[in-house]
């Protein structure tokens, strides 16, 4: 009773607040800030680091910049297939709200166990450590190497901001999105443009793009990691998704903003690779730690500094798009009961899902420790295609078993099918052609997600203390129940 009595003063702010309506998360993301989050969440560190991967794994610039190419109609036709999932299920959760409503409980059970506990912690702790390297490096001028010690606690210090942010208002962090966004798509043209001097002063290296396709791999593993490196550049696209219940007018502005921010940020990509063509080596790009900013030295002399502040800025951003839209995934399992309780509840006063990002931040900060961008890079990339893959037949399902499901935006058959069989390739090919421990390690995690849900959900167990604990942080932490405005 006293429980009761607790909830239902917190809800009656909220009421008063919003109307009667109950507690919810307002929806102040408009179409421009969804595209701003969208392209704030794909543009990170990823264009900076990963075209040195690609080629490495391709074996020739032309071949890299098909790479880019394809992975940027991937973007595209994987999220027309979002849009249409996104209309038939207007909630927030993104794939897991998708694969829940389609098949069931315990598939998105294992989704959102992969999801909150390692991959969406594990994005942010990767792009966090990016954002560190970059901001610490100009305090240790003429070091071989920076001290992880300095690395770990400015990732840290990224974490533990961009928390704070994200607790106090959406709307700052939406601001903070979009500010960032501005930033970082000057710092891509301004690569853009440089490339266009030098190859307008006749400088440019087109002798690599003469023979762009020489040496070129035909090895169907090292493509499909390839595929990862260039698809980490993309990874955040779907982001959106994971806020509908916060998106104004989600009908119509969730397929514009898809599209707009998609292809900007494809465009983008594609002429930054042939400016870092035009201005380095392939043996530059291959042996240089920070790619970008040898660039930035040959190119801009004196304003070279100005490379490693739009990466600090680019990554910063990134890592504010993906917290803020993977605590909302994070909140709404907790709300479906996948997730222990507190963490659907919001801040009666901010309305912000304030548990949810508490809890990221913790799991991130854990795996900021160990971290490494590579591994983390390969992990979740094929992390995500599983994901990707299966709520992609989510719409394949939903078109045979429920074709009489009203749908005012429709993507032809063809394009989902194409996409499910992509994520098959990018799953099964790097498993066939070159094996690694680490798609073990999913596999027994995957099963021990299996045997979690069976003891903790299929047959739940709420033991008293835990009943207490969620009470006492819920008035510490002056949080609530939601009501789920999906029906």
């Amino acid at each position: 009773m006293e429980r009761s009595q607790e909830r239902g003063g917190g809800e009656g702010v909220a009421r008063q607040e919003l109307g009667g309506e109950g507690l919810t998360l307002r929806r102040e993301v408009g179409l421009w800030s969804a595209v701003s989050l969208i392209a704030g969440c794909m543009i990170g560190s990823g264009i900076f680091m990963s075209p040195q991967g690609v080629l490495v794994y391709m074996g020739s610039p032309g071949a890299s910049l098909v790479v880019w190419a394809v992975c940027g109609l991937l973007t595209i036709l994987g999220a027309l297939c979002f849009a249409e999932l996104g209309v038939l299920v207007p909630q927030s959760g993104g794939e897991y709200a998708y694969i829940l409503r389609t098949f069931g409980s315990l598939p998105a059970f294992l989704v959102i166990y992969t999801f909150v506990l390692v991959g969406r912690p594990a994005a942010i702790a990767a792009v966090s450590l990016s954002f560190a390297k970059y901001a610490v490096a100009p305090f240790y001028a003429g070091c071989s190497s920076l001290p992880q010690a300095a690395l770990k606690g400015m990732a840290a210090t990224c974490i533990l901001l961009l928390t704070l942010v994200n607790s106090w208002s959406s709307r700052a962090s939406t601001m903070l999105t979009n500010v960032c966004t501005v930033a970082k798509v000057f710092s891509l043209l301004v690569i853009v443009g440089g490339g266009v001097v030098v190859l307008g002063q006749g400088r440019g290296r087109t002798e690599a793009l003469l023979s762009a396709f020489h040496n070129t791999t035909q090895r169907t593993g090292c493509i499909s990691m390839a595929f990862y490196h260039a698809l980490w550049s993309y990874d955040g696209w779907n982001c959106v998704s994971y806020v509908m219940e916060e998106l104004k007018n989600p009908q119509q502005n969730l397929v514009w903003a898809l599209m707009i921010a998609i292809l900007l940020v494809t465009g983008l990509y594609i002429l930054v690779n042939i400016s870092y063509l035009l201005v380095l080596s392939p043996n530059e790009i291959l042996f240089s730690d920070a790619m970008a900013v040898t660039w930035g030295n040959q190119v801009l002399g004196a304003w070279a500094w100005l490379v490693p502040l739009a990466v600090t800025l680019s990554t910063f951003g990134s890592a504010n798009g993906v917290f803020f839209s993977g605590s909302r995934v994070c909140y709404v399992a907790g709300r479906e009961g996948h997730m222990p309780q507190l963490l659907s509840m919001v801040h009666v006063h901010r309305l912000t899902p304030a548990p949810a990002l508490m809890f990221t931040a913790v799991v991130a900060l854990v795996l900021v420790i160990p971290g490494d961008f590579s591994t983390i890079v390969n992990f979740l990339s094929f992390l995500a295609w599983v994901t990707y893959g299966t709520t992609i037949s989510c719409l394949l399902y939903l078109r045979m078993k429920n074709k009489d499901l009203p749908r005012p935006y429709k993507v032809p058959t063809a394009i989902p099918a194409l996409m499910l069989l992509a994520s098959l390739y990018l799953v099964l090919a790097p498993i066939i052609d070159h094996p690694q421990t680490e798609f073990l390690y999913i596999f027994l995690f995957l099963l021990s997600g299996v045997l979690v849900y069976i003891l903790f959900v299929h047959f739940p167990r709420r033991p008293r203390c835990l009943q207490t604990a969620t009470l006492h942080l819920q008035l510490l932490l002056e949080v609530a129940p939601t009501t789920n405005s999906f029906n």
